[in-house]
């Protein structure tokens, strides 16, 4: 009986969890979203050049908003940029941002 109590709250828990978000904590842009799933021919691809170029701009965009930290969309990949946002998520509050932006190299 305690077992299926136990069961149930974790249940309900975990559903108001999910619905807790509100609409202004998603991020998400409907360009992105255009090539989910997309298969690219290399890095030299136009679709997929296409693709970062949003997506970097995106990122930093995202990374302004949550962090207050400015970067060049031009200087890192979108990749780079998501796992720059992570550590930033990451990171302690006596660490600075710039401990985590040097260990990217700059692109140009």
């Amino acid at each position: 009986m305690k077992i299926i109590l136990l069961i149930s709250v974790m249940i309900s828990w975990l559903a108001l969890a999910a619905f807790g978000t509100s609409a202004d904590e998603v991020f998400f842009d409907p360009q992105l979203l255009t090539d989910a799933g997309k298969s690219y021919g290399g890095v030299q691809d136009p679709e997929y050049v296409s693709y970062d170029h949003a997506l970097r701009d995106y990122m930093v965009k995202r990374i302004k908003k949550k962090f207050g930290v400015e970067l060049d969309p031009k200087t890192y990949s979108g990749f780079d940029l998501l796992e720059i946002e992570s550590f930033f998520e990451c990171k302690k509050s006596d660490e600075s941002f710039e401990l985590f932006i040097k260990m990217f190299p700059r692109q140009r």
